[in-house]
């Protein structure tokens, strides 16, 4: 008979196909420890297959739209901070997609959106981003730039979609269907996945930028105006990725 620990050890390395089988195995043992695991590996499985459901009702715009070959998420991460890009993820995920845990990126941790990152850029059909430079939000304001970035986030794509579903916008100068979702984010498991793309690829940036620019904590609050980055901004000026057309009132 196998130890309580090694039984443990089991259902820890567990992935969720293999539950079931943990359970079938396992369920007939009396041992209170035992008896724990096998309870715990059932709440697993439930919350599983609540989270396929989820994910089933987060395809409600790619059923409707399945006549097309192609349908491609978009949603931008950074419209928001004082400082760094505005970027555009643009996904076009398989029409069998099997990603759990697809949400809008902000009610994901870090670490999730991580993950997520590296199983969405696997598995999808295609994926890009596109961005728009500080001094060029400065230049044409953050809507058309947040624009700029999504057409050039569509372009970078290694397969011309046949529909876009945007988060909230109607993209100008695309020639390409769009249907703007308000919180599309929530609703659209493609534009899920492109917020998460987005958002992922702007953090890296972020913290590559604090390297270079430690006083300002862009690790930390990713351009946004956290107290601790206004204190910074007062007293050192603006850095060469502020956005000087948003941090005008704090100079």
């Amino acid at each position: 008979m196998l130890k309580i620990s090694d039984i443990k050890e089991r259902y820890q390395a567990a992935e969720d196909s293999m539950l079931p089988e943990f359970i079938l195995e396992f369920e007939k043992d009396e041992r209170a420890g035992v008896r724990k695991l096998v309870a715990a590996a059932r709440k697993r499985l439930t919350a599983i297959e609540k989270e396929k459901q989820r994910i089933e009702r987060l395809k409600e715009y790619e059923y409707r739209y399945a006549d097309c070959a192609y349908i491609c998420g978009i949603d931008e991460a950074g419209r928001g901070p004082l400082a760094g890009p505005v970027v555009a993820g643009a996904v076009i995920l398989p029409k069998d997609c099997d990603i759990l845990y697809i949400n809008d990126s902000k009610q994901l941790s870090a670490a999730k959106r991580e993950q997520l990152y590296e199983e969405i850029m696997e598995k999808a059909v295609a994926a890009a981003v596109g961005y728009a430079a500080p001094e060029r939000i400065d230049e044409i304001n953050i809507l058309q730039a947040t624009y700029e970035a999504m057409r050039e986030a569509v372009k970078n794509l290694s397969v011309r979609p046949d529909i876009l579903l945007n988060d909230a916008v109607t993209i100008p100068q695309m020639e390409i269907r769009q249907v703007p979702i308000i919180k599309g984010d929530a609703k659209s498991i493609s534009i899920g996945a492109a917020s998460i793309i987005a958002k992922v690829t702007r953090d890296r940036l972020m913290t590559e930028y604090d390297q270079v620019m430690p006083e300002y904590g862009f690790a930390s609050n990713k351009g946004y105006g956290s107290a601790a980055h206004i204190a910074a901004l007062k007293k050192y000026g603006p850095s060469p990725i502020h956005r000087r057309s948003f941090i005008g009132h704090f100079l």
